[in-house]
């Protein structure tokens, strides 16, 4: 009886096959980069220096860009020189208000070049109610497509 090996790779960067959760979970266990989301798009990489670094050494800052006009969407990468400084920041920082908003922070297994243009083929952080565009990768159409398809409403465009 013969048997079948199969080699599976990520499909995309920053995807993970299955098989590779536990190495997924052992990345985010030693990693010194965090994700921070829900910035405003008039958020500067010097506003997140200044404020991450009251944690420790920022060794970088990856702002997320929109994948066409290149501007910051909502969300960016922030690397430390240390876990324990990392470690510092999820505690402190995440929940914090910054240009008005409030910022979440989650650990990262650290950058990839392409993660600064987020996920889909439009990358970016362009929240699902205000998208209009089918975008397979990030589950089809925004919620506003989907509320008028729902009740049988005409979409405007």
């Amino acid at each position: 009886m013969g048997f079948l090996e199969l080699k599976l790779t990520p499909l995309r960067a920053g995807l993970c096959p299955q098989g590779s959760r536990q190495l997924q979970e052992k990345s985010l266990k030693i990693s010194s980069t965090l994700y921070v989301g829900n910035l405003s798009f008039y958020t500067t990489e010097e506003q997140i220096q200044e404020l991450f670094s009251k944690c420790g050494d920022v060794k970088r800052i990856v702002m997320g860009l929109d994948k066409i006009k290149k501007t910051p969407c909502g969300f960016c990468f922030v690397e430390y020189y240390t876990r324990a400084d990392a470690e510092h920041a999820m505690r402190f920082i995440n929940g914090t208000r910054l240009d008005d908003r409030i910022i979440r922070t989650d650990w990262d297994a650290g950058f990839k070049e392409g993660r600064q243009y987020g996920r889909g083929k439009t990358g970016g952080q362009v929240r699902d109610e205000y998208r209009t565009d089918y975008d397979v990768g990030r589950g089809g159409f925004g919620k506003i497509i989907q509320m008028q398809k729902a009740n049988h409403q005409p979409a405007i465009y």
